[in-house]
């Protein structure tokens, strides 16, 4: 008798990574109809899995418990016992990962494509390096799919959100809006403090109020990190007409549901390289990148302008002035002036390219 496949896709984090690694959960799914999947990942982002077609389990990684985190994932893993580890994320910490688990077959991305490039050795076969110009997180997550499952509909990013759920991020949206979302409707999402990819919030501000007086309502969303500054941007606006806030929105599959609402009366995001950026491109908006010390055709909201052609939604905002540095890819500016490179992104850009009938295409 065959053995029973079990399979763990190791995505541990951040959020925009959790959404780009659901493509390749349905490429399995698709390639390996009846085994049995876990994903591990990390308990801050579990909950937009819940409810995930398909998948048996979420196993949390609880990187900060520290050193009491590995004894813990490792009897989890114990626990599931699978028969094949899929490393989607390519670093130190999920090769550890993957050898906690009693796995025969451990799979993962083309050694070039590690972050970490030593963590490959603990894998049994990889997928092909991404092609020169495909450096896009999607494209390293269509080789490994190729390699471990079927392309067909990639890239899917179903999380199979039920008819109660949908029903709850539309009241949650309307309740934020003040009434459903329409095609001219713009969802503001601030930046955490202290992320190098951030906008300041005088720029934030100095947008909605031009999103208000060219005639349109905005929604301000901040999440639990941001709700501070949410509550900041709020008492700097007063009393504006057509700004309303969310502050504080914390579930992420509400989130993707708001969203999904939103893309289906043709509303934008605007917003900076983040998690929720990503998940709201994954949902169907058409978003508005705010690009500073990223490069958009590695992090970018999927598809790329340049990629998509006339079919291209999203538009990505550069400053005109930016320094020479940009893009850089580091997570801690060294500019002598500081992360110049977003903060010189002027709001009237950002409200040039909302009006913008096509996607500009940038620099790269």
């Amino acid at each position: 008798m065959a053995q029973e496949e079990r399979i763990l896709l190791i995505r541990l984090s951040h959020l925009g990574d959790v959404v780009h690694a659901l493509p390749l959960y349905h490429a399995l799914r698709l390639g390996h109809p009846n085994a049995r999947i876990a994903w591990a990942v990390e308990p801050p982002f579990a909950g937009l899995l819940d409810g995930l077609p398909g998948l048996e389990r979420a196993i949390p990684f609880e990187r900060r418990r520290n050193a009491a985190a590995w004894p813990r994932i490792a009897s989890e893993l114990a626990r599931f016992n699978p028969t094949w580890t899929v490393d989607a994320q390519g670093n130190l910490k999920s090769a550890a990962v993957s050898l906690c688990a009693p796995s025969a077959r451990r799979s993962g991305l083309s050694r070039r494509d590690w972050r970490e490039r030593l963590g490959a050795l603990v894998l049994h076969d990889q997928a092909s390096p991404v092609p020169h110009g495909r450096e896009h997180a999607l494209d390293r997550m269509r080789q490994l799919a190729a390699h471990v499952g079927v392309l067909d509909g990639f890239p899917c990013f179903d999380l199979g959100l039920t008819g109660l759920e949908l029903a709850q991020g539309e009241r949650a949206m309307t309740d934020a809006l003040g009434s459903g979302p329409d095609p001219s409707d713009v969802l503001l999402a601030l930046s955490s403090v202290g992320d190098v990819r951030g906008w300041p919030l005088g720029h934030w501000a100095s947008l909605v109020r031009g999103i208000v007086q060219a005639g349109r309502r905005v929604l301000i969303l901040s999440g639990p990190a941001e709700a501070a500054l949410g509550q900041q941007l709020a008492r700097e606006l007063g009393e504006l007409r057509g700004a309303r806030h969310w502050i504080g929105q914390a579930g992420l599959r509400e989130l993707a549901a708001a969203y999904a609402l939103a893309s289906r009366a043709g509303a934008t995001y605007v917003g900076v390289d983040s998690g929720p950026m990503h998940l709201a491109a994954a949902m169907g908006l058409s978003v508005v990148a705010l690009a500073g010390p990223q490069s958009h055709l590695r992090t970018g909201p999927w598809p790329p302008p340049e990629r998509a052609g006339n079919l291209a939604r999203h538009r990505i905002v550069r400053a005109t002035d930016q320094p020479a540095c940009a893009p850089c890819f580091a997570r801690r500016c060294t500019h002598r002036d500081g992360p110049v490179c977003m903060e010189r992104i002027d709001s009237a850009q950002v409200l040039a390219a909302l009006e913008a009938p096509s996607a500009e295409l940038p620099r790269a």
